[in-house]
């Protein structure tokens, strides 16, 4: 197990990077995974995606400009994490983004 959770983190760490690079991939990476959760019915897969996001562009900036805590964010973002809409909506805002809705 703890060689999964290793690896695991270790490919967010290096998605992080990429997505620090350019925030044109960011939007398209956000974009992709909201598509798949609506498709796949696989809400954490966005919440990830949202939360890698997050660290490309710094936890503690996106939490500030989301008026959240920098608990509340990781927790919100986290593997068991719910966020409220509103709470999703600050954040993702707070990133630069919207979420839209589409028919399906």
């Amino acid at each position: 197990m703890k060689k999964t959770t290793k690896i695991s983190s270790g490919h967010d760490e290096w998605v992080a990077e990429r997505l620090a690079k350019n925030s044109k991939i960011q939007k398209e990476y956000i974009k992709i995974l909201m598509d798949d959760a609506a498709n796949q019915n696989n809400e954490q897969a966005l919440l990830r995606a949202i939360k890698q996001v997050a660290k490309a562009q710094g936890i503690n900036n996106v939490a500030a400009a989301a008026g959240i805590r920098r608990e509340s964010l990781s927790r919100a973002l986290s593997e068991r994490g719910n966020p409220r809409i509103d709470t999703l909506l600050s954040i993702v805002h707070a990133m630069g983004l919207q979420l839209t809705v589409k028919p399906l």
